[in-house]
């Protein structure tokens, strides 16, 4: 017993308060490490190595030369192919690192804005669902999409109802394709995807939803996906996909992306900064898409519930 108190004795005499922050740094990027593997295919990749670190061990306590041989050159060549297939989820990984949280949201001077888009989006998603219009739309958050967006086309224009609605009615060019939102305008239309390689994913679900989980796998966007068969509406986040859910929670869901710290567009590149400079402008603007396009369906509700 007094061996074991002289240990510990020992072992603490010389803990300082750097031993306790290296080992709380330390802990936080091993449960993070374990997070991302458990989340993705280096479940299985970890698994294997494993297996042959121990064939490796074994090998050489038996002195089986050959088997020996060949494990640890399976080892050497394995780190290369680790680094290989992995290669998703290490960039995932680095992203993740390197996303600036400093930037807070939107700001409260385009709360008025922000709600208005919400409240249009929202009115798109619960036509498209009632009427089994397939539709899926990006959030665009910390992470850029340029590289997405160059393959449709360019739209940078406010967010309104009939915006959406044409984009992706049956008979338009860019239906197929994916909406990209920044802030409080559609940037993009049309857009290609990356495919997410998850094999748990339902065999129910087709490529539109595949590409709505791939793209946030790739990034931190979020995505709103309305199915062509069934208009079931869900959103993806982080390589999961919710579904079933209603006009409701999709408002709420949006609102707090746009008027929380995790806010739509926080990293301004050279067209987010004149998108910036035109939200400035935007109560002459919004009043003219007013009388162009009208004012949204849950506005005019809203004014008629008012009036009663």
């Amino acid at each position: 017993m007094n061996e074991v108190i002289q240990f510990f004795v020992n072992t603490f005499s010389d803990f300082e308060i750097s031993d306790a922050v290296d080992i709380i740094i330390v802990t936080f990027v091993v449960y993070y490490l374990l997070k991302l593997i458990l989340e993705t295919r280096a479940q299985q990749i970890i698994k294997g190595i494993l297996v042959l670190v121990g064939a490796t061990f074994v090998s050489d306590v038996l002195q089986l030369h050959t088997l020996n041989w060949m494990c640890k050159g399976a080892l050497t060549l394995g780190a290369v192919a680790v680094l290989i297939v992995l290669q998703p989820e290490l960039r995932r990984a680095l992203e993740f690192m390197g996303r600036g949280r400093i930037v807070s949201g939107i700001g409260s001077g385009n709360k008025e804005h922000s709600k208005r888009a919400v409240e249009a989006i929202t009115d798109a998603v619960e036509k498209f669902s009632s009427e089994k219009t397939g539709a899926l739309i990006v959030f665009e958050r910390q992470t850029m999409l340029e590289d997405y967006a160059e393959t449709g086309t360019v739209v940078d224009a406010f967010i309104s109802t009939q915006l959406l609605g044409n984009i992706f009615y049956e008979g338009s060019p860019l239906h197929d394709g994916a909406v990209i939102i920044s802030g409080t305008r559609v940037y993009a239309a049309g857009c290609v995807l990356p495919l997410s390689t998850n094999r748990n994913i339902s065999k129910e679900l087709g490529t539109r939803h595949r590409a709505g989980i791939g793209i946030t796998e790739n990034s931190d966007a979020v995505t709103l996906i309305v199915s062509e068969e069934t208009g079931i509406i869900s959103m993806a986040e982080d390589g999961k996909l919710e579904r079933f859910l209603d006009t409701k929670t999709v408002e709420k869901r949006l609102l707090d992306i746009y008027l929380s710290n995790r806010a739509i567009g926080g990293k301004l590149s050279s067209f987010s900064k004149i998108r910036s400079k035109l939200d400035k402008s935007a109560d002459v603007k919004s009043k003219r898409d007013e009388m162009v396009y009208g004012k949204s369906n849950r506005s005019q509700r809203k004014e008629g519930n008012d009036e009663k």
